[in-house]
């Protein structure tokens, strides 16, 4: 199967660090690889409604909704390139992933069964020192990953504050350049690994 990557582009500041690191890395794949890039702020995702009790969703046709569902669907990879935000993933990037909850219940959609043994990974800038800050978005991605049965490609962290910071982080640059190439396992829960 060809791969096809959707980078999902989850910070409010266009060109940010997180992204930055992302281009580098995607730079690296093969030139057939496809690559798709939507940015959550400039296709903004309507918050998400929880009707599991009261109603079947319906497969969005039209909007942000069907756009992003319709890529997710045709990707191989799914890439969060979110920036670290209060220790987890952007509001922006929780939208879109809250709106899995519902395509997991749109009849007839199959959501998690077509997902399922495709790849997640995650791109993230902070601005501590200390990786151990962004465990939680890391487990965000994982836990999300191994509940729909994808593998787990992990997080790709750089150290930027200011816009281009990521850039000076020679040793982010230098994981970039493979991160996208080796192989990722089945996600699985923490209580899993025990």
């Amino acid at each position: 199967m060809t791969r096809r990557f959707l980078f999902v582009l989850g910070s409010s500041r266009p060109d940010g660090n997180t992204e930055l690191l992302a281009r580098r890395a995607a730079e690296q794949l093969p030139p057939q690889v496809e690559r798709r890039w939507i940015d959550l702020a400039r296709h903004p995702l309507p918050d998400f409604e929880d009707l599991r009790h009261d109603s079947d969703h319906v497969r969005p046709t039209e909007g942000a909704v069907a756009r992003l569902l319709d890529a997710t669907l045709a990707a191989t990879d799914v890439v969060i390139v979110s920036p670290l935000y209060w220790y987890s993933v952007s509001a922006h990037t929780k939208r879109y992933l809250d709106h899995w909850a519902g395509w997991l219940r749109t009849p007839s959609l199959d959501f998690k069964a077509t997902m399922a043994g495709r790849t997640l990974w995650g791109v993230t800038a902070l601005a501590h020192e200390e990786p151990e800050v962004a465990d939680p978005l890391v487990g965000t991605l994982n836990n999300s990953a191994a509940y729909m049965g994808m593998r787990f490609g992990g997080v790709l962290l750089g150290n930027g504050s200011k816009p281009g910071d990521v850039l000076k982080d020679t040793e982010a640059l230098a994981r970039a350049k493979t991160f996208f190439a080796r192989e990722a396992p089945l996600a699985r829960f923490p209580y899993e690994a025990r």
